[in-house]
């Protein structure tokens, strides 16, 4: 069998990476989560990813599997998903109409993944590009809510 065909075959046999929001978060689509922040007074913490990507994988399975992350993430924010390739329309809190590729334009994510930590209003006041370890999460938890909270 030619080495072409053997690759192709391997494409449709390996498994796929998807690269979704981490299992067992209560992620939203952006506009939800920005409503509940709006409600609830809470920052927002957006998780830009794309479908394929590895290292959005490696970050939900080394980083975001950690119940000390868990529990830190789900406490301090709104939680927040958007697949930053996606078509997918949303409504901002302005009553504007983008897609989510469009938002994360708008906050720079041109790589993935990128999280990034909001104030209410929408406003960035962190971001952390690329893969991150349970470590670099807890550390950029602390560093957002001082900094959300007038400090740095």
């Amino acid at each position: 069998m030619p080495i072409i065909h053997l690759l192709l075959l391997s494409l449709l046999i390996a498994p796929a990476i998807h690269a979704d929001a981490p299992e067992g978060y209560p992620f939203l689509p952006f506009d939800q989560a920005m409503g509940e922040a709006a409600e609830s007074g809470k920052p927002v913490f957006v998780y830009f990813g794309r479908y394929g990507c590895g290292y959005c994988e490696k970050t939900n399975k080394e980083a975001f599997s950690d119940p000390a992350v868990k529990a830190a993430y789900t406490d301090h924010y709104v939680l927040a998903y958007v697949d930053s390739e996606s078509g997918e329309r949303l409504r901002l809190p302005s009553g504007e109409r983008i897609t989510e590729r469009e938002l994360g334009t708008r906050y720079d994510a041109f790589v993935t993944p990128v999280f990034t930590f909001l104030d209410a209003a929408g406003e960035a006041h962190h971001k952390l590009i690329g893969v991150q370890s349970k470590e670099t999460l807890l550390e950029a938890d602390a560093t957002a809510r001082t900094r959300l909270a007038g400090g740095e």
